[in-house]
């Protein structure tokens, strides 16, 4: 089956998802990423990739992070950058998605990171895009809906990668709300697609789907049993906005069993790496003293964000 993802030579056109990429394709946008980190600690603030490029940040939800380092690592390629406000744009007028994409095609656009509340948005704008016949506009997903959030995923294999090395020895370690997390999703596709041979999902029933051991995944209830001896430990944040009725009995109660102290953490192996994707609940899914401590490598993780968007805008662009 085609991946839509890819054009008739097996190359990156559009990122929605990590599911069914290839790991050659994974490993090109790591090597990519790693190059412009390797650029920018040089002082070279940018590189002209994208010069001439119109890049269209449209974010039908919040998201101040994400939004951000697209915009930079978008600048730093000399890209083109419209940032639209989407709640007073046109489709808060009744305009529909592909009505709009229409119009920003007609400016010229050449690449959209699309952020949208309803998993599958980015692959409708794909295939409309494919329709119209405009090969030579792109889309990048930046999260739909539980769906997918790929430079996540990506740039969390790139922290993996940075502090760990090598993929093919590692006990990954997922806690927390996984049932709502898109960037858990992609998670596991990319751990599992780049040869981690052990993924541990961490949670409460009520907020791990049924469906984890299909992907390869295991699951643990008990939070001390599921970090024993891991070199990596992802937290999760509790996705409140996302939640329908009463999944859990309070953050307190949460925090006592599922959140990430210097105690629970003392179960895995000393050299573990704590990350999040953030924004963090500090005192619900993670101690203070372990976001702050020398475990973490949540800011690092930021930071390489950019490099990783960097490398899949410039990829998917073309270059």
């Amino acid at each position: 089956m085609h991946n839509p993802q890819l054009n008739k030579d097996g190359e990156l056109i559009h990122l929605m998802s990590i599911e069914g990429l290839p790991q050659r394709i994974l490993t090109q946008i790591l090597d990519t990423a790693q190059s412009f980190m390797e650029v920018s600690a040089r002082e070279v603030k940018k590189v002209p990739l994208l010069r001439g490029k119109s890049v269209f940040n449209l974010f039908f939800e919040n998201s101040t992070r994400t939004r951000t380092t697209f915009e930079i690592a978008a600048k730093r390629l000399s890209a083109d950058v419209i940032n639209l406000d989407i709640n007073k744009s046109s489709t808060a007028k009744g305009e529909t998605l592909l009505d709009t994409i229409d119009n920003l095609c007609a400016m010229h656009a050449n690449l959209f990171v699309v952020r949208h509340a309803s998993s599958g948005a980015p692959y409708l704008i794909a295939e409309h895009l494919q329709r119209i016949g405009r090969d030579d506009v792109h889309v990048v997903n930046a999260g739909d809906g539980r769906h997918a959030h790929p430079t996540q995923g990506l740039l969390d294999m790139y922290t993996i990668r940075h502090y760990k090395k090598d993929f093919s020895q590692l006990r990954v370690a997922i806690v927390g709300d996984i049932l709502h997390s898109r960037v858990a999703r992609s998670d596991i596709h990319a751990l599992t697609t780049l040869g981690v041979p052990e993924v541990r999902a961490i949670g409460p029933e009520t907020l791990l789907p049924k469906y984890m051991d299909k992907l390869g995944v295991q699951v643990f209830h008990n939070m001390e049993e599921g970090l024993q001896d891991c070199d990596v430990v992802i937290m999760l944040r509790l996705q409140n906005e996302r939640m329908t009725g009463a999944l859990l009995p309070s953050a307190g109660e949460y925090f006592r069993h599922y959140g990430l102290t210097p105690q629970k953490l003392a179960r895995a192996k000393p050299d573990a790496i704590v990350m999040h994707p953030g924004p963090m609940n500090r005192g619900v899914e993670i101690h203070s003293a372990v976001a702050d401590g020398p475990q973490a490598v949540i800011l690092p993780q930021v930071t390489f964000g950019i490099a990783v968007r960097m490398a899949v805008m410039s990829i998917v662009a073309g270059n």
